[in-house]
């Protein structure tokens, strides 16, 4: 009887898990799109003087799921939303956009999700060397919002308190 439960558990668990992957949407578009997606950033990013967020990472990412969790939480999403243009760079498995991964200093080899920060002009700010959100799952949603909030753009005439300037 024991062993039963333990199989049915386990079915249900792995039909959860299923469910849940094919009901979710691929956060990351084909490859192949990356670099219209970032030519229609810096045009979005200029004309509303916000800035750039490159993720780089894969569907295939647990860590890159959360992320984008984490994103469109109530603490973050207004931040998002605000402050930047969110672009999504899919690395394939590690074997795809790897020129635009190096263009903004992002070693792939230290994991992903990885993230570059680009001026409302295209010019990079900030790129993660360390493979910082590599482990987003054991991280916790306000490492999210620090980061976004120390890469917000200083808009003037607002206050460091106000979100949506």
């Amino acid at each position: 009887m024991k062993t039963r439960k333990l199989l049915a558990l386990a079915g249900m668990l792995a039909l959860a898990c299923g469910t849940a992957n094919s009901a979710g949407r691929d956060i990351y578009p084909p490859p192949a799109q990356a670099r219209a997606d970032l030519a229609a950033a810096l045009k979005t990013a200029a004309a509303t003087h916000r800035r750039i967020l490159l993720d780089f990472g894969g569907n295939w990412c647990g860590d890159c799921q959360v992320l984008d969790l984490y994103f469109h939480d109530a603490q973050n999403k207004p931040l998002l939303d605000a402050n930047f243009v969110l672009v999504h760079v899919n690395v394939g498995y590690m074997d795809a956009n790897l020129d635009l991964a190096g263009k903004y200093g992002i070693p792939l080899k230290r994991g992903v999700p990885a993230l570059a920060v680009l001026s409302e002009h295209g010019e990079l700010l900030y790129s993660q060397k360390n493979g910082e959100f590599e482990a987003m799952r054991r991280m916790e949603s306000s490492a999210v919002t620090e980061f976004l909030v120390q890469w917000r753009p200083a808009h003037p005439g607002c206050s460091a308190v106000v979100v949506n300037c």
